[in-house]
C-alpha cells in the first residue's frame, strides 16, 4: 500500500524488505544481479539480556569458538530483513556499535547498539522472533546520522547482586539460608564503597594497565548498596554503581576488595593503597552478579532530545519491560546459579590465599598495557 510506513510513526517510511525484493525480481528477472540500494537510517537499539553462557557481549569475527551475544543479536538482524547478509559478516558496513562491552557471563537490562537498519514493518517484533527468550530488543529510536553509542554514552550504571553471606566475618563465616546482613554491616559496606566516589587510579583493578597510563583515571559519581531482600529463603543484595566508563574486571574487582576488606581478610587502607603507584593484589568477585543497568546520554539529549526531530535517548516508557526482563530471566539466573554452582561461595574460599600487604611497586613510566581484543587501545572503553 502507498501509506505503508516504517513502525514507530518517524516521516518517510521505508520499503519493507519483502516488498523490495519483490520489487528487484521484478526489475532485474535474475537472482544473481545485485539487489537496489535502499536507504538505510541510524537507530539505537535498548537490549537486554542474561548473559550466562555467553562469552561476553563483543562479537569475534571468525572465531565459533566462543559464542557471544552478538552473534545470535547479528544472526537475528539478517534473519528479519533489516541488514543485508554481508553486513552481518562486516559490521562495521552497518556502522554498528555497542556502549559497553560486558564480559564473560555478565548480564544487561539495559545495554544500547547504534547501527544503520532498513526500517522495515514491525521490525522489534520480526527481530525478536529470531532471538531467544533470553536475548530481547526492548526498545528502538532514531538517532543523528553520525551518532555513536559508545562515544556519545556519558556515563554507565551497573548493578552487582550477591548473597549477602559474601559479608560475613571470616571468623563467623556462613554460607546459607541462615545469613541476614545487619544494619551496621551494611553502613561499613557503604561507607567503605563511599570510598571510590571521584576520580582515582584504578591500574590495580584491570589487568595490563601501568600506574602512570591517563586512561588507569576513572571518575565514579555514586556507588551503593541497596536494602537486602530475600530470593528463595537466600537474602540478596544490590550494589550500584555509576561512573564515566570503566575496564575489565574493574567493578568486580571493586566489589570483590571491599568484600574482602568487610570479611576481614583485608584492611580499610589497603583501599587507599590500591590507588598509589605500587602493586595491590585485588581479588576479582564472580561475573555472574553484574549486571548493565543503564547508559546514560545526558549530553546528546540536551542537545537534540529537545529539537523536533529526534527523541531524547531516556528509556522512560520501556521501564516496565526492563523491569519485567530482569525479574523473568537475569534474577533467576542469578540465584538459580548461586543455589547450584555456589560460585559466590567458591569464590570466597579463596580470598585467604591474596596477599593484601604486598608492597612490590608497580613498573615506572607508563606502564606496561599491551592492546588486546577485549580491552582495545583507548581509554575509553568500558569492558566490565
Amino acid at each position: 500500500p502507498s501509506d505503508r510506513k516504517a513502525r514507530g510513526g518517524w516521516p518517510g517510511g521505508t520499503r519493507t524488505w519483502e516488498d523490495s525484493e519483490h520489487q528487484a525480481k521484478k526489475l532485474r528477472g535474475s537472482e544473481e544481479e545485485p539487489r537496489p540500494r535502499l536507504p538505510k537510517r541510524k537507530i539505537v537499539l535498548l537490549v537486554a539480556y542474561a548473559g550466562k553462557g555467553y562469552h561476553g557481549m563483543q562479537r569475534n569475527v571468525g572465531s565459533s569458538q566462543f559464542k557471544t551475544i552478538e552473534d545470535d543479536l547479528v544472526s537475528a538482524l539478517v534473519r528479519s530483513g533489516c541488514i543485508p547478509e554481508n553486513h552481518g559478516e562486516d559490521m562495521r558496513k552497518m556502522s554498528f556499535q555497542r556502549c559497553a562491552r560486558t564480559d564473560k557471563g555478565v548480564s544487561a537490562a539495559g545495554q544500547v547498539v547504534s547501527l544503520k537498519v532498513w526500517l522495515i514493518d514491525d521490525i522489534l517484533e520480526k527481530i525478536n522472533s529470531h532471538l531467544p527468550s533470553h536475548i530481547r530488543i526492548l526498545g528502538l529510536k532514531r538517532v543523528t546520522g553520525g551518532f555513536n553509542s559508545k562515544n556519545k554514552c556519558d556515563a554507565r550504571t551497573y548493578c552487582y547482586m550477591l548473597p549477602t553471606f559474601a559479608f560475613a566475618h571470616k571468623d563467623r563465616d556462613v554460607q546459607d539460608e541462615t545469613y541476614r546482613l545487619s544494619p551496621e554491616t551494611l553502613q561499613r559496606v557503604n561507607r567503605l564503597l563511599a570510598c571510590y566516589k571521584g576520580t582515582h587510579n584504578f591500574h590495580n583493578f584491570t589487568s595490563q594497565k601501568g600506574p602512570r597510563e591517563p586512561s588507569a583515571q576513572r571518575y565514579i559519581l555514586e556507588m551503593f548498596c541497596e536494602e537486602p531482600f530475600e530470593r528463595e529463603g537466600l537474602e540478596f543484595a544490590v550494589i550500584k554503581v555509576k561512573g564515566q566508563s570503566f575496564m575489565m574486571h574493574q567493578i568486580r574487582k571493586m566489589v570483590g576488595l571491599v568484600v574482602a576488606i568487610v570479611k576481614g581478610y583485608a584492611p580499610e587502607s589497603v583501599l587507599e593503597r590500591s590507588w598509589g603507584e605500587e602493586k595491590v593484589d585485588v581479588p576479582k568477585a564472580p561475573g555472574l552478579g553484574l549486571v548493565l543497568e543503564r547508559v546514560h546520554f545526558e549530553k546528546y539529549n540536551q542537545r537534540f532530545g529537545n529539537d523536533g526531530l529526534h527523541e531524547p535517548l531516556d528509556w522512560a516508557q520501556e521501564e516496565g519491560k526492563v523491569a519485567a526482563f530482569k525479574e523473568e530471566h537475569i534474577y533467576p539466573t542469578i540465584v538459580s546459579t548461586e543455589r547450584d554452582e555456589r560460585s559466590m561461595a567458591q569464590w570466597l574460599s579463596t580470598l585467604p590465599v591474596h596477599d593484601f600487604s604486598a608492597t612490590a611497586l608497580a613498573a615506572a613510566g607508563t606502564g606496561t598495557k599491551a592492546s588486546s581484543p577485549q580491552e582495545g587501545s583507548g581509554g575509553d572503553e568500558d569492558t566490565d
